[in-house]
């Protein structure tokens, strides 16, 4: 999904958070800030962190606005969590994935600020999307629970929604080696199991069994990639040419992003 088939409604909903956070410029320029917003979710790098996953976010945004206090504001946020994005470093995937939260905070405050959103309104929004980089809102901040837990919500997908998830977010890494990877994924999954709880908002209590199912499955699973990886290594030390780890050598199921927030 790019930015020529996103719905139709995406636009004027951004408008709407726009104003509604009390942005002050004309239609035409708050329409043209949005058009740059999904040109960056559109472009083709995005296997994963594009648009779709944007609409997905907000639609479960959506689902818990009822508890959020400034709902335009979660929306926003929503929208600019990870409007910086490139998973071209090496160790992007490992270290802190493809999304620039501070850049996209920045990001935030600039272009809302120009909109004429107060800048009280405007940097509250970016520091909802500075607080995604660990996953781990402060439980009396309900808005930020409700974007995290809205950005979050894919690991309590359906198994094969959630086995496409992973396709696609190992497709956004396809340049990483297949052990670099799953190595850095096993991290992952270990420290999100290791959490007293996935979610925090009242609303997204649902979601956390089916999240839990997800990730212990996952985990299984690479665990056992990750031994037949490292026996594979014992027995022929030198890689075949071209290395490993491309697209076509990664298994059914491998995937997804960051030790610090598992989008």
């Amino acid at each position: 999904m790019g930015v020529h088939d996103a719905p139709a409604w995406l636009l004027p909903a951004f408008s709407r958070s726009v104003v509604g956070a009390g942005g002050t410029a004309s239609a035409e320029e708050i329409r043209r800030t949005g058009e740059d917003l999904l040109d960056r979710w559109s472009r083709p790098e995005r296997h994963f962190h594009n648009v779709k996953h944007l609409v997905d976010v907000l639609a479960r945004v959506d689902e818990l606005d009822e508890e959020a206090h400034e709902p335009d504001l979660v929306r926003l946020a929503a929208w600019y969590h990870g409007a910086v994005f490139d998973s071209a470093e090496r160790k992007a995937y490992a270290n802190k994935g493809g999304e620039d939260e501070a850049a996209s905070a920045r990001l935030a405050r600039e272009q809302l600020t120009a909109l004429g959103v107060p800048d009280a309104r405007a940097q509250r929004v970016a520091d909802l999307v500075s607080a995604l980089v660990r996953h781990s809102p402060d439980r009396h901040d309900i808005d930020c629970a409700v974007l995290c837990d809205a950005d979050l919500a894919m690991l309590a997908a359906e198994p094969q929604r959630y086995k496409a998830y992973l396709k696609d977010v190992r497709a956004e890494y396809a340049h990483l080696p297949l052990e670099d990877y799953v190595r850095a994924r096993t991290r992952i999954l270990r420290k999100l199991l290791a959490r007293p709880s996935l979610f925090v908002s009242p609303l997204a209590q649902p979601w956390e069994e089916p999240a839990r199912q997800n990730v212990s499955a996952e985990l299984q699973r690479l665990e056992k990639e990750l031994t037949r990886l490292e026996e594979a290594a014992r027995d022929d030390p030198a890689p075949p040419s071209g290395g490993h780890g491309q697209g076509p050598q990664t298994p059914p199921g491998v995937g997804t992003p960051q030790p610090a927030h598992p989008r």
